[in-house]
């Protein structure tokens, strides 16, 4: 597939997007919640048309070439085979989270985030009745580290059962390395937190960064965690509502899997099955395009703020199509500078403090749109913030 494939603008407003029909002015450009404005791989769309054609949508069961096609995709991209009894289909990672959180803790626990993080985590959180807890990550030289100290420190707190890890890390960008996943994991070894890793961007590293699944350092890791991945942001498939747990314990597995019938969020859908098959067995050649297209988009960004924004900085972005752009020098709460660029340049990006008190003063962009688009966005952030 050409890279030019993925210049294309496909027109999105008013085909029930929640990203380009949220706005009720037609002159906004969204560039905050993060799916993609590419058409997904040749192979999910003709296994959906085959779907389709069928004519039949009742309730679907999971087949085997599912469970085979996941664990050979993060066996080949990721290095990282296990069994296919390990997996639980779940409808979202989400759901997944809650159902997790519910299954493995009890209302008034700890639960450690890295905040700025991913804001869905804060609600799962609270709605099971559990009390947030943030080992902030540090922001020195324009990009992110992990506070091991202050993280030993939280651990050791027996209120505290379990870590919500973020690998790769939304919003900051970050491909936690073998060595930083290896002194987490042996840190909760010692207090006894379990951890719960959230890998859904895993197959989205840029050029010169691997992605490492917690879990496959360590057989001990392995035990004492679950994982939850998803081809949706891959491929863009978020509205079919696919996803999967990986727990290799099998008294860990029982407990979510009750959780997850409690909840209702494990019976999938005829059309997410056949996507993730599709997607996962033919559809790789259409991912390695899609990483260089967003690793082009990401440094023609940092070129056009380098050159045209000096007062802010961006943050590297070594997975993930969310740039995390450093507004600080301006002076404004993050918040401020969101409202100013949406009411005055008709542009939609999310402001810092939505995933935390540790986002204030930055902002979260998605460059996973046609190069044109991206311009066009940069022009109006240069209007509003050059």
């Amino acid at each position: 597939m050409s890279l030019h494939a993925f210049d294309e603008i496909i027109p999105r407003r008013n085909s029930r997007s929640a990203k380009w029909d949220s706005a009720p002015e037609n002159d906004v450009l969204p560039m905050w919640v993060a799916d993609m404005d590419f058409r997904t791989a040749p192979s999910v769309v003709a296994a959906l048309e085959r779907r389709v054609r069928h004519g039949v949508f009742g309730y679907a069961k999971v087949p085997e070439d599912y469970f085979q096609a996941v664990t050979d995709w993060f066996s080949r991209r990721h290095g990282f085979p296990f069994k296919e009894e390990w997996l639980l289909p779940v409808i979202g990672v989400v759901p997944a989270v809650s159902a997790i959180i519910r299954a493995l803790t009890v209302p008034g626990d700890r639960v450690l985030v890295q905040g700025p993080v991913y804001n869905c985590f804060f609600s799962s959180i609270r709605n099971q009745g559990c009390e947030i807890v943030s080992n902030d990550l540090v922001h020195r030289d324009g990009g992110y580290e992990i506070d091991f100290r202050d993280l030993e420190e939280k651990a050791a707190d027996p209120r505290t059962t379990l870590l919500l890890l973020c690998n790769p890390h939304n919003p900051v960008g970050r491909v936690w390395t073998r060595e930083e996943l290896t002194r987490i994991g042996k840190i909760c070894l010692r207090h006894g937190v379990f951890v719960l890793s959230d890998e859904i961007h895993c197959d989205l590293a840029m050029p010169g960064h691997r992605h490492v699944p917690f879990a496959s350092i360590d057989d001990a890791f392995l035990a004492c965690s679950v994982t939850c991945s998803s081809p949706s942001k891959t491929f863009n498939l978020a509205g079919l509502q696919t996803a999967n747990i990986l727990a290799a314990d099998e008294a860990v597995r029982r407990k979510i899997d009750k959780a997850l019938n409690v909840h209702e969020v494990g019976e999938i859908g005829p059309f997410g099955i056949d996507a993730l098959i599709a997607a996962y067995t033919g559809g790789e050649a259409w991912l390695d395009d899609l990483r260089r297209y967003l690793h082009a988009n990401y440094r023609h960004l940092r070129d056009v703020v380098e050159r045209d924004m000096p007062r802010l900085r961006i943050t590297p972005l070594q997975a993930t199509y969310l740039v995390w752009m450093d507004c600080s020098a301006l002076g404004l709460p993050s918040a401020e500078i969101a409202r100013r660029l949406y009411d005055q340049e008709r542009v939609w990006v999310t402001e810092g403090t939505v995933y935390g008190a540790a986002g204030e003063g930055f902002l979260r962009i998605n460059i996973a749109c046609p190069r044109s688009t991206l311009d066009d966005g940069l022009e109006r952030l240069k209007q509003g913030l050059g």
